[in-house]
C-alpha cells in the first residue's frame, strides 16, 4: 500500500500549481488564478458566501416554546443535539488530519475552512442548549455519547474508520475515511435534521431549525467537497478503483443505514405526528443509495429504495440557499410547496 506524504510548510523547487492531490509536488503558495482544480474556487466562494455563527440566531420564542414541548419531544430534541455534538467535534479534527496530506494548497485551505465552520456547528449546539437547559442538563447531554448505547456503536463505526487512516496514513485508508466521512456528514446527521424540520412544520422551535438549516447547508457542502477529493484520487491514482472497494463502499453504506435506521427507531419512532419510522427508513435507505452513487458506485446499497426522496415535504425545511436572512422573516418557508421544479430530489 502506497503511504501519504504530508504536504511540506514549503517546497522551493516546486510549482504552486499542485502536482496531484495527494503524493504530489507544490510550493504551499497559495495563488487562487493559479490552481490544479477548476471546482476549488467556487467551492471557495460559496463557504464564503454561507458563512454565520450562532449569535445570528434569536432563541427568544423558542426558550418560551421548550418548556411546552412534550416530554417525548425534549428528550428526543436533547438526544440529537448530543449526537451532533459528539460528530462535529470529530468532524473538525478528521478535516485537519485529512489536510495534512492534501499537497494543492487550495483544496487544503478548502479544508480548513471546513474544519473552522465544524467549530461552529459545535458552539452552535452549546448555544442552544446554554438557552433552554441548565448548566447540569447541558454537561449532560454532552456526555450522552459516554452513556448511550445506539449512540456509541454509530460512533465507533466512523471513529473507527477515521483511526485506521490516522494510524495508518496510506491511500487506500484515506479513500475509505472520506466514506466514513460522507457517511457522517451525508447521512448520520439526517434523521436528527428530519426531526427538527419536522417541529418546524409543527410550527415548533424554528430558531432551532434555523440552526440546523445552516448546518445542513454547509453539511452538504462537505460532502461535495469530500466526493470531489475522492474522484480526484481515483482519477490520478486510478489502480485504487477496485471491486474490493467498491465492495467496500456498498457494503459500509449498508450498515452505516442500519445504524441510522436503529438510531432512528430509538429517538423518533412512531412517536410524533407527521413523520412515520416507515417513511424515514425509506428515506435513509434512499439517502445511502445518494451518497454511495455520489462516489461513483450507483445506487446499489439498496436496489429496492425509492429513487426519489420519500419525504417530499422535507424541502420547505431544508432548503440550502436562504441566506441570512432572519427565519422569523422567512414566513414562506413555511408554506413552500415541493415540486419537481424547485428539486426536492436533491436532498
Amino acid at each position: 500500500m502506497t503511504t501519504l506524504i504530508q504536504r511540506a510548510l514549503m517546497d522551493e523547487q516546486a510549482p504552486n500549481r499542485a502536482t496531484s492531490i495527494i503524493n504530489g509536488s507544490s510550493s504551499n503558495i497559495l495563488n487562487w488564478d493559479d490552481v490544479r482544480y477548476p471546482w476549488a474556487y467556487p467551492k471557495y466562494k460559496r463557504m464564503l458566501a454561507n458563512f454565520w455563527t450562532p449569535f445570528e440566531i434569536n432563541m427568544s420564542q423558542d426558550i418560551k416554546q421548550f418548556q411546552l414541548l412534550t416530554k417525548q419531544e425534549q428528550e428526543s430534541f436533547l438526544k440529537i443535539i448530543g449526537l451532533l455534538a459528539l460528530l462535529d467535534s470529530i468532524q473538525s479534527d478528521y478535516a485537519k488530519k485529512a489536510a495534512d496530506y492534501i499537497t494543492d494548497s487550495s483544496v487544503n485551505a478548502l479544508m480548513i475552512m471546513l474544519a473552522q465552520q465544524e467549530v461552529i456547528h459545535t458552539h452552535s449546539y452549546s448555544y442552544v442548549l446554554s438557552s433552554l437547559v441548565s448548566k447540569t442538563k447541558q454537561d449532560e447531554v454532552f456526555e450522552y455519547w459516554r452513556t448511550e448505547e445506539k449512540l456509541r456503536e454509530r460512533n465507533d463505526f466512523v471513529t473507527n474508520g477515521y483511526k485506521q487512516f490516522s494510524q495508518e496514513p496510506t491511500v487506500e485508508n484515506f479513500l475509505k475515511s472520506i466514506v466514513f466521512d460522507i457517511i457522517l456528514e451525508g447521512l448520520f446527521f439526517y434523521s436528527g435534521f428530519a426531526f427538527f424540520y419536522n417541529l418546524a412544520r409543527n410550527q415548533k422551535m424554528l430558531a432551532s431549525s434555523t440552526m440546523i438549516n445552516y448546518i445542513n447547508r454547509d453539511e452538504q457542502i462537505h460532502v461535495g467537497l469530500f466526493e470531489q477529493i475522492f474522484k480526484e484520487v481515483l482519477s490520478e491514482y486510478p489502480q485504487y478503483r477496485t471491486g474490493e472497494l467498491k465492495e467496500f463502499v456498498i457494503e459500509t453504506f449498508r450498515e452505516a443505514a442500519r445504524l441510522e435506521i436503529e438510531w432512528a427507531n430509538d429517538v423518533i419512532g412512531e412517536k410524533f405526528n407527521g413523520i412515520t419510522m416507515s417513511e424515514l427508513t425509506q428515506y435513509i435507505q434512499y439517502m445511502a443509495n445518494k451518497r454511495c452513487n455520489q462516489l461513483g458506485f450507483g445506487r446499489l446499497a439498496f436496489p429496492d429504495a425509492p429513487i426519489h426522496n420519500p419525504l417530499r415535504w422535507i424541502i420547505a425545511y431544508q432548503e440550502v440557499d436562504l441566506g441570512k436572512t432572519d427565519f422569523f422573516e422567512q414566513r414562506s418557508r413555511q408554506y413552500t410547496k415541493t415540486s419537481d421544479v424547485n428539486g426536492f430530489d436533491e436532498l
